[in-house]
């Protein structure tokens, strides 16, 4: 498989297929539509066969109408219930918004800030790519789509081989490193979930080596993720995502930290929104790894004080420690 095609992730493809069905006022084949838009496009040239690319079209049709993107189905005039050459197409009428929407200006500005996660571009140079595959295939194409074209950056490079890995129903293969762990043990997991918590990403599944249901810690998996050939009932994907968030859930009401934050800091700006309560002696903000919230808690330098458990007190102030002392290496 080339490497486009494995660094295409799925949601990049629902993207580009709402992207092509928005830019033609006629609609496009199913034929059209696999050959054309990128995602499909790269899936055939790599060797997929037909009848899975249009199960893969199947599934993202679904996909994107449980979203609320309404694809509408365009059968053949003489007779409309013969589908053999249906084009589809989203109208724009129905998806754009509707004229008596106002924003105000704090929603704006709260717009704009979120716009930083997309590109300069309306569309991603793959999505635009195949806009021109289907001009020169005569198909006009409507006035150009701002906005479909996500450019979110993921520090974690195993996100998207998790995410392939979870819609394909394989078993991966990676290296993890515990907390207050330096070494690193291979683990053989069915992933059955990815999920965002606390502003970290998590892949929750089913560890075959430990024989258990475990939740991993993306940053803590130093090499690369294996997708293995063999796999797993796609029905254990279903309500992983919310087992995930409970189990965390569960284990950060069992640790919580008390802080001493200085005021108009970013450690406050940051903290004060996890906080359960707050008084004299300090904020309240539960965590769920130890090492990961003593790493951020440093980080803030003399912003912060942790007041209790002495146990983080302690991995703070032994990061800060080995600060100052790389520092004075660097200046002997």
């Amino acid at each position: 498989m080339s490497t486009e095609a494995i660094r295409s992730a799925p949601e990049e493809r629902l993207v580009n297929l709402v992207v092509a069905l928005l830019a033609t006022e006629q609609g496009l084949t199913k034929d059209t539509i696999l050959s054309s838009v990128s995602g499909y496009r790269e899936q055939g040239a790599a060797g997929a066969s037909k009848d899975a690319l249009e199960k893969m079209f199947e599934r993202d049709k679904d996909s994107l109408r449980s979203l609320g993107v309404p694809i509408e189905t365009i059968g053949d005039y003489a007779d409309p219930d013969d589908l053999r050459e249906a084009r589809y197409r989203v109208p724009t009428s129905e998806y754009s918004l509707p004229v008596d929407i106002d924003f105000t200006p704090a929603e704006i500005a709260v717009l704009n800030l979120a716009s930083g996660v997309w590109g300069e571009s309306s569309m991603s140079a793959s999505a635009r790519s195949g806009l021109r595959k289907i001009q020169a295939l005569g198909i006009e194409v409507d006035a150009p789509i701002i906005g479909y074209a996500p450019r979110i950056s993921l520090r974690e490079p195993s996100f998207a081989p998790l995410q392939r890995a979870i819609e394909q129903g394989r078993v991966v293969e990676f290296d993890y490193i515990k907390g207050g762990s330096d070494a690193a043990h291979r683990r053989r997991v069915q992933p059955w979930a990815l999920v965002e918590y606390d502003g970290r990403w998590h892949v929750y599944g089913f560890d075959l080596l430990q024989d258990a249901e475990r939740t991993f810690l993306l940053s803590r998996i130093p090499s690369d993720v294996v997708v293995t050939r063999a796999s797993f009932d796609l029905s254990l994907r279903e309500g992983a995502g919310e087992k995930a968030i409970a189990g965390l859930d569960a284990v950060a009401a069992r640790q919580q930290a008390r802080l001493q934050v200085e005021p108009g800091t970013e450690a406050l700006l940051r903290l004060h929104r996890r906080a359960l309560s707050e008084d004299e002696t300090g904020c309240l903000v539960p965590y769920v790894d130890a090492q990961v919230f003593a790493d951020e808690l440093a980080s803030y330098g003399p912003e912060v004080r942790v007041i209790d458990p002495p146990y983080l007190a302690e991995l703070v102030a032994s990061r800060l420690r080995r600060a100052r002392d790389l520092h004075a290496e660097v200046g002997a």
